[in-house]
């Protein structure tokens, strides 16, 4: 800092002028370096006027502009009441006159002269094409507003300049011994599912070569590249040889997946696999709890749920607490807004709720929802404590800014940005089959202990973590999550105890 302010004091020194008055671009030289300056500078006008309407929690337009430093280490930029100055290492190389308050044309241009001088240093930048420069550089400028904001290329303008789309037949595999590319699995709705193709299937050859002869590289770009093309397979199936004509097609994953464990005798156990807390992941669990009405329990997986959607979470957490307050969003210190249901449940068939440290944002409510309202045992590990709600700011250019600025607490007003949420179930110390049969056996004899940090805030997040470490291998939490889940919806007592603590 010091070395900025030397030479901001000493530019006259150096003769420096301000460009001209009006634009620090001229009319008859659009393009420079490759951009159109003009477009460009329109782009950032158009951020700064919309991020003035948002909350930055205290923070100016000066924060935003000085933060694109980092984009290099070597970048220094002070921006005063009066200037806004760019040193490289040790040498001033932009000395610009600070635009009036709220005009956005004339920040625009600053950050797209400051952008033209940074690329003319940084090799990285100058070889990045216009979507990713957009990417570093108001990456840049939202580290300074929120750490966790993002800009969200327009996705239309992205395919106009590279058109590239990634896209899949929808299969998954691996070679055997001889070569060949057995198939591990299909992805449904793609075209491999619609062709027919099963897991176990042999792919002897592709576009007319035997696929030991195609290298892996090679493979993976055929079963998976940019844009679509047509993949011919010759499959070894249990029914004899079959052909097989695919084009690769754009693959959209479900938000939600429902899994039912049927029983004879009570109607089995339903599993429903939350990715994304979203409306559409509310409506794929509002029909499978219309068809599944005979469950004796419902296993509701949020170990890898994210959302920042608080009126889809109060939706879905709807479904089974109903007309209760889910959540509060926090923008200001002072202001919070309370987010509840607008119908009543539609189930109050006994849950358990699985948790881990990759239960993220509006997730992390729902499953505070179901400990505060005791509608269903928390089981798992600590969730992330990374619980914010999402400020959309579309651009006019077809992209978005998106700030994470607003935080999360649960209905009943507790912090869990930044703390999390606790089980009451720990699975990382419950290890072997021997230990699942004395935590049990414990609960039924009244002698169970359950470690409930929810309700005191004072105890050290960090410590609960610590006592309730992640589990690193994935079939092991997997293991662990269904047997230790079905006992508890399986045996009404051991539900009953763990729900009352």
């Amino acid at each position: 800092m010091r070395i900025i302010k030397f030479f901001f004091c000493a530019f006259l020194s150096f003769g420096i002028l301000p460009l001209h008055a009006e634009s620090l671009f001229f009319e008859d030289e659009p393009v420079q370096d490759g951009l159109n300056v003009f477009e460009v500078s329109e782009t950032f006008a158009d951020i700064y006027e919309k991020l003035d309407s948002v909350s930055w929690g205290g923070k100016n337009i000066n924060i935003a502009i000085e933060s694109l430093e980092n984009l290099n280490k070597n970048a220094h930029i002070a921006a005063t009441d009066e200037r806004v100055v760019l040193v490289w290492k040790d040498a001033i190389i932009a000395n610009y006159p600070r635009p009036e308050p709220k005009d956005w044309k004339g920040f625009g241009e600053i950050t797209t002269a400051l952008v033209l001088k940074l690329r003319a240093n940084d090799s990285s930048l100058q070889n990045a094409t216009e979507s990713e420069m957009y990417q570093m550089v108001v990456d840049s400028l939202m580290r300074g507003i929120d750490e966790n904001g993002r800009y969200i290329y327009s996705r239309q303008a992205e395919i106009t300049e590279d058109g590239r789309i990634l896209t899949s037949v929808g299969l998954e595999g691996m070679r055997d011994k001889r070569g060949n590319y057995r198939v591990s699995g299909v992805y449904k709705d793609s075209p491999a599912d619609i062709a027919g193709i099963k897991e176990g299937d042999l792919i002897s050859d592709i576009n007319g070569m035997a696929v030991k002869k195609i290298s892996d590289a090679d493979l993976a770009n055929t079963m998976s590249g940019f844009n679509s093309g047509t993949v011919k397979l010759r499959l070894l199936t249990p029914a004899g040889n079959k052909d097989v004509v695919l084009r690769r097609a754009t693959i959209v994953l479900a938000d939600a997946d429902v899994v039912h464990r049927s029983d004879a005798e009570n109607g089995g156990i339903l599993e429903i696999i939350i990715h994304k807390v979203s409306d559409s992941s509310v409506a794929i669990i509002n029909d499978a709890l219309s068809k599944y009405t005979d469950v004796s329990g419902i296993i509701l997986d949020l170990r890898a749920a994210n959302g920042d959607d608080e009126k889809a979470a109060a939706k879905l957490a709807g479904l089974f607490i109903g007309k209760t307050p889910v959540l509060r969003i926090v923008e200001t210190a002072r202001d919070e807004v309370e987010v509840l249901p607008g119908g009543d449940a539609v189930t109050d068939v006994p849950v358990v709720v699985l948790m881990s440290n990759m239960t993220r944002g509006t997730a992390e409510a729902i499953a505070a929802a179901f400990y505060e309202n005791q509608r269903g045992v928390l089981v798992g590990t600590p969730t992330a404590g990374n619980a914010r709600i999402a400020t959309r700011v579309n651009l006019d250019n077809g992209g978005a800014l998106e700030l994470l600025n607003k935080s999360i607490k649960t209905g009943n007003g507790r912090r869990i940005d930044g703390r999390g949420v606790f089980p009451i179930v720990c699975l990382s110390n419950i290890r072997s089959s021997s230990q699942q049969n004395a935590f049990f056996l414990n609960v039924i004899n009244n002698d169970f202990n359950a470690q409930d940090f929810n309700k005191n805030e004072d105890i050290d997040a960090a410590d609960i973590r610590r006592g309730c470490p992640v589990i690193t291998n994935g079939n092991d939490e997997d293991a662990l999550s269904a047997a230790v889940s079905v006992k508890i919806l399986t045996d009404k007592k051991v539900y009953n105890k763990l729900i009352a603590e």
